[in-house]
């Protein structure tokens, strides 16, 4: 197999053999089909060959190798990632059958969601690369989908009863349906909301409890999702302003993976946050407001990378984790080419990406 500079590959070339870090960690594993990001990695942590597969390259190639390189330069969507644009689709097609007065089809959605979940082992929630959109940019059918299989993770690691696990994930896809009877110019409006307006897009949290109330199939815990995902323990949320236990369980859940995928999202008057800064943020809340023990646990379970994980930090470098202390979880000891920096002592740097590289 050819040995090539890395400012030769191409995407598309196909790696013949894992590639290392300085640290002895694989960086990325053999067969592994080369992205512009990946390059950008390999480049970053000063990689000088790749030893790769390409059509053309080598002197013999077999039906099989020449199939496969011809197909390369596309883009190959992973089953999660088909799945996540199929369970788009169908939310899609729900917003517009209730917004004509059509029913729910929540047998459709179970189905949908239980496809989705068949892939849920993929599923990392800081570091799961998102499918171009199908039909147009549509924010908030994505963030739903991101919600319904963040919830079902937080969950389950908070240790809910299996048979609540399927009801949650159904909270955090339709804990915004009531946004459907919103004014659509409100919604996308790039600048600061009036006061009368922001009263319009808190009356979604209603709408959508009257919408999925009694429904069969939708348990009380998918209601009161749409209801109080914007309930704060400190009873300083809305719509109703309830407080502490008169939170339901699910809703709890779904306003930390609504919270998360919000802010770490663009949107018409902001550009997306960093994930780790949000998680920060999360925790910062979860005195008085977000339910303390499921932030811990969102923020334990998401940050649990192995030794070695490839990061870039807001200065643009490329980093290299190397220890992840327990009691500072977002802000570990990162290599930059073989400098050590804590981010616990060097707060004004921060993760902004997380590179899923196995």
């Amino acid at each position: 197999m050819p040995v090539l500079p890395v400012m030769q590959a191409q995407p598309g070339d196909r790696l013949a053999t894992d590639v290392q870090t300085a640290l002895g960690s694989v960086l990325m594993e053999k067969d592994r089909a080369l992205s512009e990001r990946d390059l950008e990695i390999l480049q970053a942590f000063l990689i000088s060959t790749v030893d790769i597969r390409r059509a053309g390259l080598e002197e013999k190639e077999d039906d099989t190798e020449a199939e496969d390189s011809s197909d390369k330069q596309e883009v190959k969507l992973s089953s999660l990632q088909r799945q996540f644009l199929e369970m788009e689709r169908l939310l899609r097609r729900t917003m517009s059958m209730v917004a004509s007065g059509q029913k729910i089809p929540v047998l459709d959605l179970r189905n949908g969601l239980n496809a989705l979940l068949e892939f849920k082992d993929e599923y990392n929630v800081l570091t799961f690369y998102l499918p171009p959109f199908e039909g147009g940019e549509n924010i908030l059918v994505r963030n739903s989908v991101l919600c319904a299989l963040t919830s079902y993770h937080l969950a389950k690691w908070n240790k809910l009863p299996e048979k609540d696990l399927l009801q949650i994930a159904m909270a955090g896809l339709l804990h915004d349906i009531g946004n459907f009877k919103v004014d659509e110019a409100i919604l996308r409006k790039p600048s600061r909301l009036t006061n009368d307006e922001l009263q319009e897009v808190r009356q979604h949290t209603i709408y959508g409890f009257r919408l999925l109330e009694n429904v069969t199939g939708l348990n009380s815990g998918v209601w009161l999702s749409a209801l109080q995902h914007h309930e704060r323990i400190d009873g300083s949320g809305y719509p109703m302003k309830v407080k502490g236990d008169k939170i339901h369980p699910y809703a709890k859940i779904v306003s930390i993976a609504d919270m998360y995928h919000a802010m770490t999202s663009n949107r018409n008057y902001r550009k997306a946050e960093s994930p780790y800064l949000v998680l920060e943020e999360l925790y910062a809340n979860s005195f008085g407001k977000l339910e303390p023990v499921y932030v811990q646990t969102f923020i334990e379970r998401t940050t649990q990378f192995h030794n070695g994980a490839v990061v870039r930090l807001n200065d643009g470098r490329i980093a290299e984790i190397v220890f992840t202390d327990r009691n500072n979880p977002t802000r570990p000891m990162v290599s930059v080419h073989g400098q050590i920096i804590n981010l616990a002592q060097q707060r004004q740097l921060f993760i902004v990406e997380v590179f899923a590289t196995n």
